[in-house]
């Protein structure tokens, strides 16, 4: 690994200020396969906010920890915000593997969410044809040639894919087995239907279609889930089109619903 890139993957800041004084923190949760720096566009687009972006359990700063479990990094996550945030609260925006942690979060302590946003989150598992590719993915998860194909495919820019090859590599085989075995088996989290706080959940027009297939489970156990799709986006549509992405995040955190988002009938 790069110097550059062992820095930025190992010391990207958890806390980012934001100018002036905040009155509410936002909590920016990773993907599996990268680590708090993939957010940099969202601190940097909204920068008026009081941000978190912490490092999950086995990834970035801590990959040299071991994966447990998503409740097990729920209440990791739950006490980063009671010790950093303002109030002890915070709006949570959960990308893939962060979204699934943001529904454990929301299960286990409510206590410290303001409002939940969850994009790319197959609630309900992984199935099909999808399933064994993710296998597959496990085996050649310390092929430097699979991290750079996979670079080129999630669209990154050039600048950063050297970042997430690198980072790939350092997350262990055997956290990554447990993380995405639990979230391939999927399941509402035990609790979610308790909670009564504001939550939206996305799916790109673009990504599995098993995203959109866990809706009308999510929508059972959460009546007040507001459920849209983001036409024309991919999984990692927070760096495909970041000024929407985040127009999505601050508009959720006023309480409203942008308008380029697709209702799902």
């Amino acid at each position: 690994m790069t110097t550059d890139a062992t820095d930025r993957a190992r010391t990207y800041p958890v806390e980012h200020a934001g100018a002036g004084r905040a009155e509410a923190t936002i909590v920016l949760l990773h993907g599996g396969n990268v680590a708090n720096w993939m957010w940099d566009p969202q601190v940097n687009g909204l920068a008026e906010h009081h941000v978190l972006t912490p490092h999950l359990p086995g990834f970035g700063a801590r990959s040299g920890e071991r994966w447990t479990s998503l409740a097990a990094t729920a209440h990791d996550v739950a006490t980063t915000i009671a010790e950093r945030a303002t109030g002890g609260r915070a709006h949570v925006v959960g990308l893939s593997l962060g979204g699934v942690v943001t529904a454990h979060l929301l299960a286990r302590h409510p206590e410290v969410v303001d409002s939940a946003l969850i994009t790319g989150v197959p609630l309900t598992g992984v199935h099909g044809v999808t399933r064994p590719l993710g296998e597959l993915q496990l085996g050649l998860w310390d092929k430097r040639w699979f991290w750079q194909l996979q670079s080129r495919a999630f669209g990154l820019p050039a600048e950063d894919r050297e970042l997430f090859v690198e980072h790939g590599l350092s997350v262990t085989k055997d956290n990554a087995v447990r993380m995405m075995r639990e979230v391939f088996a999927g399941g509402v989290p035990a609790g979610l239907a308790a909670f009564q706080g504001r939550l939206l959940a996305i799916a790109g027009g673009k990504e599995s279609a098993w995203v959109r297939r866990s809706f009308p489970e999510l929508r059972r156990a959460v009546p007040q889930a507001v459920c849209r799709v983001a036409p024309g986006m991919h999984h990692a549509w927070s760096i495909e089109d970041v000024e929407l992405f985040n127009d999505v995040v601050r508009a959720w955190v006023r309480g409203e619903v942008d308008g380029r988002l697709h209702p799902i009938s």
